[in-house]
């Protein structure tokens, strides 16, 4: 049985199509240089087989790919062969939150923009749980609790110094009530707490504010280690969908910096979600 495809795998291979393709060079050009099928070059792509940090070199080199930064990056992903915490869930959630559980492990730091709900990484268990309830179809109770284990041990990454973790969510999620007041002030309690942190930074959108840019869906942005690996996540009803485009990924920077210039700063945020929690 071929291995399972992470992120990080999958990664690589999108990088490695996109040199190939930058050079104009064919999977049959990239089989030479690696000495093995055409087929295996398109599973290599496609992040279904695994290929060792000295080839991505060699394609590299061969592409021509000056950046060098960029491809000892791509080459560090692919040495990387280790199993994450969240590989304990598969089969319990669906494979694309495994994906996220991935990309927010190894990010250098994450932006997110949330209208609907609070941030997933800054939820409360009870405040998860409700909103797994409200999924539909409705899920099994045994899926639910998987997936507010799964959410619990992902914000553990909130505690790490060396991530700068930054939150720009619309007024309209901090008075949604999910599960009741109660649920909810201890939810607002809990970003305030975080807010203090200082690797943290909480902004609120306000309803006087106006429109928003984008298509009004929940946003996440995972800087890479280089600008060229940052991904970009967008919520959906289905599976998550995930950018890696240079171009895609310069739009929601955007978007990102717009939300930004738009909210409230630090302190005024966290002075509007008190105001909200007296009203509860």
């Amino acid at each position: 049985m071929p291995p399972i495809p992470t992120a990080r795998r999958k990664r690589v291979g999108i990088e490695l199509r996109k040199m190939r393709e930058a050079a104009g060079r064919t999977a049959g050009d990239a089989a030479a240089v690696l000495g093995v099928d055409r087929s295996k070059v398109t599973l290599i792509e496609q992040g279904t087989y695994p290929v060792s940090s000295e080839r991505v070199i060699a394609l590299a080199d061969e592409y021509e790919e000056g950046d060098s930064a960029y491809v000892d990056a791509v080459a560090a992903m692919a040495a990387d062969r280790s199993k994450g915490w969240w590989e304990e869930h598969r089969g319990l959630v669906p494979a694309g939150i495994l994906e996220i559980s991935e990309v927010e492990h190894h990010a250098h730091g994450i932006s997110t923009y949330q209208i609907c709900h609070a941030p997933g990484l800054m939820q409360t268990e009870d405040t998860a749980r409700e909103i797994f309830r409200e999924v539909y179809p409705p899920l099994r109770p045994l899926n639910v609790e998987a997936r507010v284990e799964n959410r619990l041990r992902r914000s553990q990454i909130l505690s790490r110094g060396d991530l700068d973790y930054e939150a720009i969510v619309h007024e309209a999620a901090l008075r949604m009530e999910f599960g009741g007041a109660g649920v909810a002030r201890a939810q607002l309690k809990h970003m305030l707490a975080l807010a203090e942190q200082p690797n943290i930074t909480l902004r609120v959108l306000e309803f006087r504010s106006g429109g928003f840019k984008g298509a009004g869906q929940a946003v996440m942005y995972a800087q890479g280690p280089v600008p060229r690996l940052d991904t970009v996540q967008l919520d959906s009803v289905g599976s998550p969908a995930f950018l890696t485009e240079v171009n895609q990924l310069e739009n929601y920077r955007n978007i990102i910096g717009a939300m930004r210039d738009r909210a409230l700063g630090p302190t005024e945020s966290c002075e509007l979600i008190s105001g909200i929690l007296k009203d509860l």
